[in-house]
């Protein structure tokens, strides 16, 4: 037996480490409840179609899309978010904004469905544009441009088309100046003052979107975005973008991507609204690949990425992982 003499620590941050105490003394601990799906309906299918960029993810056709949220709800996942691949697209993005559209009949299928499941539609226009942009666009000083104010116009006439479906919330994503304000006014004035905004209020111009813009058909064909999202390096520019929206009157907040950005995530989390983090399709595709070649624990992977998010401070995560972690979750 060896003797107790000063050299041995008093404070002994092993003791708390054993497998039976773990569990208990856990700080943060991931549920189902954090987690929202990404979903992919496409008006040109019949039947889902795999994503090769994002394998294990697919597209799915309008009659199809209710029972894949059926089968979510199943495993525990109580929000989608729906992402539209329509039959026709023009400058203007009009089918965006149709009641017959690829978004709003899934809307509607989903809630007969499910009836409840939080449906949550993303509001932009990107997938609906023959140049791929997020809104109008026409000639700036800097060239041609996406134009805010009336892209303002167009997000929402797509925001109030979702709602009519019956969207339970709305996500503009294309980071205009006076988003959240502008589609507050035009949904409280047309009686849809219970639908929420969620908005992609700090958007990052990253490299990781690749994957999604295979997956919803989205890719520009001139330019980039990155005069309407963020700059990677800029994290007080980012903060500012989500407290105006705050002001704007925004019900949840969003950080995109998720997983490069946890310092922005955690600054954001204290400016008093729920938080949504998305872990995007580079991120999901990235793990999958490691995972495929044997780089790295699929699994242990997948938890140990959500499970940072939510440390640093969000309150919901969307990820492609959903239904599987649900699953998981529902294991233990």
């Amino acid at each position: 037996m060896v003797a107790k003499t000063s050299i041995f620590p008093k404070r002994r941050m092993r003791r708390t480490r054993s497998r039976n105490i773990q569990p208990l003394l856990r700080e943060i601990t991931l549920s189902r409840n954090d987690l929202i799906a990404p979903l992919f309906v496409d008006e040109n299918i019949s039947e889902k179609k795999p994503i090769s960029a994002m394998p294990g993810q697919f597209r799915y056709p309008v009659s199809g899309i209710a029972g894949e949220a059926a089968d979510l709800w199943k495993k525990g996942i109580r929000a989608i978010l729906l992402f539209g691949i329509p039959k026709e697209k023009d400058a203007e993005a009009k089918s965006a904004y149709d009641p017959q559209g690829v978004v709003q009949q899934a809307v509607r299928n989903v809630k007969g469905a499910v009836p409840g499941m939080v449906v949550i539609t993303d509001v932009c226009a990107c997938e609906y544009t023959d140049h791929g942009h997020c809104g109008i666009v026409g000639e700036t000083r800097g060239g041609t441009d996406l134009l805010n104010d009336p892209s303002l116009v167009l997000m929402n006439r797509i925001a109030l088309s979702h709602a009519e479906a019956g969207a339970d919330i709305v996500a503009p994503s294309c980071m205009l100046d006076g988003m959240v304000g502008s589609i507050r006014t035009a949904l409280d004035e047309a009686g849809y003052d219970e639908v929420l905004i969620m908005s992609y209020s700090t958007k990052f111009a990253s490299a990781l979107y690749g994957p999604f813009r295979e997956a919803a058909d989205s890719g520009f064909s001139f330019g980039d975005r990155s005069t309407y999202q963020i700059h990677p390096a800029n994290s007080r520019e980012a903060l500012l973008e989500s407290q105006m929206d705050v002001d704007e009157g925004a019900d949840i907040l969003m950080v995109k991507p998720a997983g490069f950005y946890l310092d922005v995530l955690s600054e954001v989390a204290t400016l008093g609204l729920p938080v949504a983090a998305y872990q995007v399709s580079g991120e999901y595709s990235m793990i999958r690949a490691a995972a495929q070649n044997g780089w790295l624990r699929e699994r242990e992977a997948i938890i140990e990425s959500l499970t940072c998010i939510k440390r640093a401070g969000a309150d919901l995560i969307i990820t492609y992982f959903a239904g599987e972690v649900a699953g998981w979750l529902h294991e233990h």
